[in-house]
């Protein structure tokens, strides 16, 4: 089995802070892995590092093969991006969104048209293709960055907190596209989510991070097995302890402040 991702003691300093501490992990093709930890633990870092935003300090990550650090553009080629915060440009429509970013893949332009609507289609949007995204609901917007994730055929797609905020209807129809993307496409999942519920429907393997350090690894069966308990909430909660960390609104303030 190919791994998509590869990561090898990896760590990542900011200033004296230490955000990821030497942790190693590989994703096979065709995983829906899923990062867990608390808010600040080290898990946004870690995507960032993945998806050539920013560098570590040391260690190596390959995604697809390609080294982050030493082969950028092969990865960014590789990959597929939905992030927490919507990125659409609101005074474009659906279409315009997704056409500019086939530009910027140069995806054929023969092939453009048919593409996005296909995608556009199998979210449920194509009537609204033509309308722009200001107007969309919260929803209907993350429907499209799903696809705008998709458009250039990654091998691997990040998806990094793409339920918060949804409605229930929503984040099935989300997940249930994920999932067909998957199994059809043989798409590799990297998701981070505080939802336990989605994790044990759809993650084949999970992964619990907290103070940059990885914690446990596996299915959630063994998980469950490793941790002695009979939900994922349980086990996460009996790794990382149900105390709110407010030093890590510190931890956070300082990697802001620090010159990447």
């Amino acid at each position: 089995m190919k791994k998509m991702i590869e990561v090898v003691d990896l760590t990542k300093k900011f200033g004296d802070f230490i955000a990821v501490d030497h942790i190693s992990f590989s994703v096979d093709e065709n995983d829906i892995f899923a990062f867990l930890g608390p808010n600040g633990a080290g898990k946004s870092t870690c995507i960032k590092i993945m998806t050539t935003i920013t560098s570590p300090s040391s260690g190596q990550v390959k995604i697809n093969g390609f080294d982050v650090t030493k082969e950028k553009m092969q990865v960014r080629e590789s990959i597929g991006i939905v992030f927490q915060d919507s990125t659409l440009d609101e005074d474009l429509t659906a279409y315009e969104n997704l056409y500019y970013h086939a530009v910027l893949y140069k995806i054929p332009p023969a092939e453009r048209k048919q593409k996005i609507e296909k995608l556009l289609d199998s979210i449920g949007l194509l009537s609204r293709k033509d309308e722009f995204v200001r107007n969309f609901s919260g929803g209907m917007r993350r429907r499209v960055e799903i696809v705008r994730g998709m458009l250039h055929d990654p091998k691997v797609l990040f998806l990094d907190e793409p339920t918060i905020g949804l409605d229930v209807q929503t984040r099935s129809f989300l997940w249930d596209h994920v999932k067909e993307a998957n199994k059809t496409m043989g798409l590799t999942i990297f998701l981070t989510t505080h939802n336990m519920d989605e994790v044990e429907k759809i993650a084949t393997k999970i992964a619990i991070i907290d103070h940059g350090k990885i914690l446990t690894i596996g299915t959630p069966e063994e998980i469950y097995k490793s941790t002695d308990t009979v939900s994922l909430e349980e086990a996460f909660l009996k790794l990382t302890g149900n105390k709110i960390r407010e030093q890590r609104a510190d931890d956070s303030l300082k990697m802001k402040n620090f010159k990447l």
